[in-house]
């Protein structure tokens, strides 16, 4: 109640039609408010007093499906266009979208160190002979 009082009394407003000012007037106890902050605790992507205590609770878990499918079809839109395309050297991987609460790397690719022509017919001459 002290951290975050402006999103607590919004939810309570909001959820439960219930001003926060009605524990000083004696018609709510802390034991009713300690049972509807819980409950706010469960309503990820509506409550904004569990969007600030956890910020990966901004979304609900219909918008994690849909950032997922998203995700997923653009890549499979750029997989088709790698597979289909002349110059697909050019192409990019797709991005995924960002989701509240994840922290993403910059990531380099790792560069390969490819075998030469001769180590691998060396490899399949070695192979042959077992």
């Amino acid at each position: 109640m002290r951290e975050h009082p402006e999103e607590l009394e919004a939810d309570l407003l909001e959820f439960f039609g219930i001003d926060l000012l009605d524990l000083w007037r004696g018609r709510l106890s802390l034991r009713r408010i300690a049972v509807l902050v819980k409950s706010l605790g469960r309503r990820h992507g509506r409550s904004s007093l569990a969007a600030v205590l956890d910020e990966s609770a901004e979304w609900a878990a219909s918008d994690y499906l849909l950032a997922r499918i998203s995700d997923a079809l653009e890549m499979s839109n750029f997989l088709f266009l790698k597979a289909n395309s002349e110059d697909s050297s050019s192409l990019t991987p797709p991005d995924p979208i960002h989701r509240p609460g994840v922290e993403y790397e910059d990531t380099e690719e790792p560069e390969f160190d490819y075998s030469s022509g001769e180590e691998v017919a060396g490899f399949f001459a070695q192979m042959s002979k077992l």
